[in-house]
C-alpha cells in the first residue's frame, strides 16, 4: 500500500464527500443522539425513563407532619442498537496498477469511501423517517402541497398545534419535509416580507419559522393507505385517552401501522394507527385497532361510529427533538482486537454522524470498510406528528 496510516486517506475522503452526489439529510441533525449507546451490545436494551402524567395536586391540610406522597409507577421505554453494518470494497495489486494507468487508484478509492458513507447515512436517515408510523396524529390533505396556497403556512402551524395540545414544549420543535414541500416553501419564503429575513433568498437555506426548525430530507416516506372501508366501532363509548378501538362486524379490507383514520363525530382529528389485531382479511367482531398516544381526543357516547381511512400521501414529520432518539456507535471489536491494520473515525460533515473507517491487509489485496451500529426510537409519540403532503415527483 502507498500509505502506512490514514492521514492522507481521511483528508482526501473529506474532499471526495464534497464531490459525490449527496441526498438531503434532515432527520439526523434534528433528533437526540443517545449518550449511552457505547455501553450496550447489539439488541440489548437502553432503558429511557418516561414519567407518567401527574394527575393533580392534593388539598393542603395543616397538621403536625407533612403527608406521604402517593405511590407512583415510573414508565420506561427501551431503545436498542438493531443494526450493525459494514459498507466495504477491496482491491488487489493488479487493480491498483490498472487504475494508476487511468483515472488513478487514490481517486477511485476516495470516491468509493465517500459513496459508502453516503449509503450508511441514508440508511440511518431512512430508519428515522420510517418512525412516522409511531407518531400521534396527522394534519393536512393527502392531495395537496401543504404550502401550495399563496402566502399560506398554516398547515405547518396547525401540525405544530398537535404537539402543543399534547403538552410539547414550545421550543426545539422540528419540521422535516420532502423536497416537494421544501421547493414550494423556499419559493414562498424568497419573499423577505413573509420570512422576516432575506437569509433564504440570499443563501438558499431553510431557517426557523413560527417556532419550527425547517429541514428537508430525501428519505421522507410516501405511505400507501390500507384498503379498509365501511368499518365501524362497536357500540361502546369512546373515552379521552383511549388507544384501543374495538371493531364491529362490518366493512372490508385491512389497515396497518402508519395508516391514518378518522372517526365519525371526531373527523377533525386524524389518528395514526400503530398496530391492528385482525382475525381475517376483513374487519370482524373482536378485531381491534390501536392508535398512538395520547389516544382519543373527543369523548363519544355509546353508538357505532364509522371509520374512514385517509388516502396515500407523503408523511412529512413534525416533532420535538427530545421525542426521537438515535443511538449510534462503532460496531464492537474483541478486546484482543481483530485483523484490521488501521482503524480511524470520520465525521460526516453533512449529517454529523461519526463512522468507523478500517483497512484490512490480506494476501495481495486490501479491504476497506465503513462501519456503523445504530438504533432509532420514538420515545414520546405524543410529542410527534405528521404533516401530510404530496410525494416527490
Amino acid at each position: 500500500m502507498a500509505e502506512n496510516n490514514f492521514n492522507a486517506i481521511i483528508s482526501d475522503t473529506y474532499e471526495a464527500l464534497d464531490q459525490v452526489s449527496r441526498e438531503l439529510v434532515g432527520m439526523i441533525p434534528a433528533v437526540t443522539l443517545s449518550a449511552t449507546a457505547e455501553r450496550v451490545r447489539l439488541n440489548q436494551n437502553i432503558v429511557v425513563d418516561v414519567e407518567p402524567d401527574y394527575a393533580g395536586g392534593d388539598n393542603i391540610v395543616p397538621g403536625n407532619y407533612p403527608p406521604d406522597p402517593a405511590g407512583e409507577t415510573s414508565g420506561a421505554v427501551n431503545i436498542q442498537i438493531t443494526n450493525s453494518k459494514s459498507y466495504s470494497f477491496g482491491f488487489n495489486g493488479e487493480d491498483e496498477k490498472g487504475l494508476n494507468s487511468g483515472v488513478g487508484y487514490q481517486n477511485v478509492r476516495m470516491n468509493k469511501i465517500a459513496q459508502r458513507i453516503r449509503r450508511a447515512v441514508n440508511d440511518v436517515e431512512s430508519d428515522l423517517c420510517a418512525l412516522y408510523t409511531t407518531t400521534s396524529r396527522a394534519y393536512g390533505s393527502v392531495s395537496a402541497d401543504p404550502f401550495g396556497t399563496a402566502g399560506d403556512y398554516t398547515d405547518a402551524t396547525f401540525a405544530k398545534k398537535i404537539l402543543l395540545d399534547n403538552g410539547t414544549a414550545d421550543f426545539d420543535n422540528q419540521l422535516v419535509m420532502n423536497t416537494a414541500a421544501g421547493a414550494t416553501l423556499t419559493g414562498k419564503q424568497a419573499q423577505a416580507n413573509m420570512a422576516g429575513t432575506d437569509v433564504i433568498q440570499r443563501q438558499g437555506i431553510l431557517l426557523p419559522l413560527s417556532g419550527l426548525d425547517l429541514r428537508q430530507s430525501a428519505q421522507i416516506k410516501t405511505h400507501t393507505a390500507g384498503a379498509m372501508a365501511n368499518a365501524t366501532t362497536t357500540n361502546s363509548a369512546l373515552t379521552v385517552g383511549q388507544v384501543i378501538i374495538p371493531l364491529a362486524t362490518a366493512g372490508t379490507g385491512v389497515v396497518a401501522a402508519g395508516d391514518i383514520i378518522t372517526i365519525a363525530g371526531d373527523t377533525a382529528n386524524k389518528y395514526v394507527v400503530t398496530s391492528v389485531v385482525f382475525a381475517g382479511a376483513n374487519p370482524a367482531a373482536g378485531d381491534t385497532i390501536t392508535i398512538a398516544a395520547p389516544g382519543i381526543r373527543v369523548a363519544q357516547g355509546a353508538s357505532a361510529k364509522a371509520l374512514t381511512v385517509i388516502g396515500s400521501s407523503a408523511r412529512n414529520m413534525i416533532f420535538n427533538r427530545s421525542a426521537i432518539v438515535l443511538a449510534t456507535r462503532a460496531p464492537a471489536r474483541p478486546l484482543e482486537g481483530d485483523t484490521a491494520e488501521m482503524v480511524e473515525y470520520i465525521t460526516d460533515p453533512r449529517s454529523g454522524l461519526t463512522l468507523e473507517l478500517s483497512m484490512y491487509r490480506m494476501y495481495r489485496k486490501v479491504r476497506y470498510e465503513i462501519a456503523l451500529a445504530w438504533g432509532v426510537k420514538n420515545i414520546k409519540p405524543a410529542h410527534t406528528a405528521m404533516l401530510l403532503g404530496i410525494p416527490n415527483g
